[in-house]
């Protein structure tokens, strides 16, 4: 019989002392806790369940038998008038659950019951510029805090037990159009995040700070040409300059408001002691304003966790014209090929491109469409590691032809649209089937070049667009990807599009969530629709699974929102019509 992966329960009076206790003092995050997440059954520490994010789970009591029997066991409500692009996933520690809220909100919750053990709201001021909703994408762990990023631009770490404010920093200017929206990583005691913000002109950057007391340790810009520095000793020293030196693949001084957000976070690689971050796309997005790669824009960079040093970047779009990005999680994994293990690790990228990249040094081993269409480039050339451009479609210079005068260039179709052919929402991986699933989508976008000039505060595009769906019959495909071909196993398809995490667990299951407010589970191996349960809104979170009193749970945050509704185009009048909510949902199986 296979092992379930759940352990007995304990006796009774050790389990009512623990019951009780957990409600009211979880105990501390270690970095030793952290580091083993993926290995844990009892409890959820990190972004991902596990540093690496693959957002595998080895549980396997709750499985394709008996999976049509899960039923809710409780739901919380977010309350009030903020319920809307509740994108979190949520940690779990001795008991008690931490999530996230629109606006900046945190919420901790007895597991067993649901009830609210303590709730902050961040006073956020009037003049926040989120891109892409007031969203926040959950918390970290560590020690006895709860720490999470604000759309003002400031991290807030909470006592577990109350709270109540231990340590705040200001980590930029929010009237220069910075937020935090990405659940922040820690890595052997220290606190790392990007920054959002790359439609405003800001310049990206990934930083580390003491997660005890917020003291900042290093600075890294992701825009070349900027100053890293690394504070030793209570002093600021320099650290190299981001590529060297400015203006080598920028233009003039198009690098000081260059974009390349990291606003997604990132994942810890402890194999090659490497953080593993993406970047967003380079500011303006008229790419005629630009020539050049725009380094480190739309690319993965693997940082030394010390002083936050490059070790090497792969750009998957390099001179990006269609904001691409590059932000998508890179999830770090064995590759089993011809006999031999090779240290990689994957992502599915906006452009359409699902991408296997050796993690010990950067050099690109695959490159296949996870999409019906690229109409950007043709594929990759693995020698070199860059896209072989149709060059016909990229939006043209708005400056030729008379455009500037009109006020834009000429409109061309591409696809996939910016929105991309995976957006943030996380993909899972399992070493079980050795299957990537992606949560994709299909459709294109008319976009077209404006002139801009950069004011600080203002959107930073220079570019209109309007995004179309491919197909009339679905927008949203959950598709099973071969890392080993790039070859479509299975895929299920959505009419709406699909915009929630994934996760997989050793039971053979998939969960994702859908607009439709859907959380669904699919066998692994076939992609078999096998359950469903209606939360009432759209799912946008990242459902997760753990044990707890011998039981397998698993639990998802509803509530529609992000950037669909507010960027989406035609496809946002296809879905105009889906509540928005705030819930929390946890499920298990019927005891015997």
């Amino acid at each position: 019989m296979k092992h379930t992966g759940l352990r007995k329960p304990f006796a009774v009076t050790a389990l009512c002392a623990a019951v009780a206790m957990s409600s009211l003092h979880a105990w501390a995050v270690t970095d030793q806790e952290i580091l083993n997440d993926a290995k844990s059954t009892d409890q959820i520490v990190t972004n991902g369940l596990g540093l690496q994010g693959q957002r595998y789970s080895t549980l396997d009591a709750l499985n394709t038998n008996n999976i049509n029997q899960l039923r809710p066991v409780w739901g919380f409500s977010l309350g009030g008038e903020k319920q809307r692009g509740q994108e979190a996933q949520p940690l779990i520690k001795d008991g008690v659950m931490y999530i996230t809220g629109s606006y900046s909100r945190v919420y901790a919750l007895d597991a067993r019951t649901g009830k609210e053990l303590w709730q902050y709201d961040a006073r956020l001021p009037d003049g926040i510029m989120p891109c892409c909703d007031v969203i926040n994408r959950g918390v970290a762990l560590y020690d006895d805090l709860v720490i999470f990023g604000t759309l003002d631009a400031k991290l807030v770490a909470l006592n577990k037990d109350t709270g109540k404010v231990v340590w705040k920093k200001t980590v930029a200017d929010y009237k220069a159009g910075y937020s935090l929206t990405a659940a922040p990583l820690v890595v052997n005691g220290k606190l790392i995040t990007g920054v959002s913000g790359g439609e405003f002109g800001v310049v990206g950057k990934i930083e580390a700070y003491n997660a005890k007391n917020g003291e900042l340790l290093w600075t890294r810009p992701t825009v070349e040409g900027h100053m890293g520095y690394v504070w030793k000793d209570g002093k600021k020293v320099e650290a190299g300059i981001s590529g060297g030196e400015a203006g080598k693949t920028w233009p003039g001084d198009l690098w000081k408001t260059g974009g390349a957000a990291p606003w997604l976070g990132g994942y810890y690689d402890p194999d090659t002691d490497s953080l593993l971050f993406g970047t967003g796309n380079p500011a303006p997005w008229n790419s005629h304003l630009r020539p050049g790669d725009n380094l480190y824009s739309s690319s993965r960079l693997a940082l030394d966790p010390n002083d936050g040093s490059i070790k090497w970047h792969f750009q998957s779009t390099p001179h990006d014209g269609w904001d691409f990005d590059g932000v998508n999680e890179f999830i770090s994994f064995d590759l089993k090929k011809d006999g031999k293990i090779i240290k990689a690790g994957a992502k599915a990228d906006r452009n359409g491109f699902f991408f296997v990249i050796d993690r010990t040094n950067g050099k690109l081993l695959s490159a296949t469409p996870f999409v019906t269409q690229t109409s950007w480039a043709k594929g990759f050339d693995l020698n070199t590691g860059r896209p072989i451009y149709v060059e016909e479609n990229r939006p043209p210079n708005p400056m030729d032809g008379g455009g500037a005068a009109a006020g834009q260039g000429k409109p061309i179709f591409a696809a996939p649209s910016f929105l991309g052919g995976k957006n943030w929402m996380p993909m899972a991986y399992s070493p079980e089937t050795d299957l990537f699933y992606v949560p994709a989508n299909e459709w294109g976008m008319d976009i077209w070049n404006e002139p801009i000039t950069y004011k600080k505060g203002a959107a930073y595009l220079g570019a209109g667009f309007t995004i179309k769906p491919l197909f009339d019959d679905y927008i949203g495909a959950l598709r099973a990807v071969d890392p080993k071909t790039g070859k479509i196993v299975w895929e299920y398809k959505n009419p709406a599009p699909l915009w929630g995490g994934v996760l997989t667990t050793a039971g053979n299951l998939v969960f994702t969530g859908t607009p439709e407010g859907f959380l669904k589970a699919f066998d692994a191996k076939t992609g078999a629709e096998l359950w469903k349960f209606n939360t009432g809104s759209g799912i946008v979170g990242s459902p997760v699974t753990w044990e707890m009193d011998g039981e397998q749970y698993v639990s998802v945050v509803s509530g529609w929102g992000g950037a669909v509704p507010l960027w989406g185009g035609e496809v946002a009048k296809k879905v105009k019509d889906i509540n928005q909510g705030g819930m929390l949902w946890v499920f298990k199986l019927p005891k015997a």
